[in-house]
């Protein structure tokens, strides 16, 4: 999302990801899984640093950027 402060006409982009139930986390959850689980076919391994590839999926997903691979 990018907003502008009127003030110094700034463009200050954010990435603030909120999921308005539980419901909601758990489906972004569950599409990051099966995407995560793709990207590890892809390069052949297990990915010990899901945690951090999991979060980066969710937040582009939530605003509506390039998801990684």
């Amino acid at each position: 999302m990018s907003t502008t402060d009127t003030r110094t006409t700034k463009t200050v982009t954010t990435t603030a990801t909120t999921f308005g139930s539980t419901a909601g986390l758990t489906s972004a959850l569950i599409r990051a899984a099966i995407a995560h689980g793709e990207h590890e076919k892809r390069t052949g391994a297990a990915d010990p640093n899901w945690p951090d590839w999991y979060a980066a999926y969710m937040v582009a997903e939530q605003a509506g950027a390039e998801l990684p691979l």
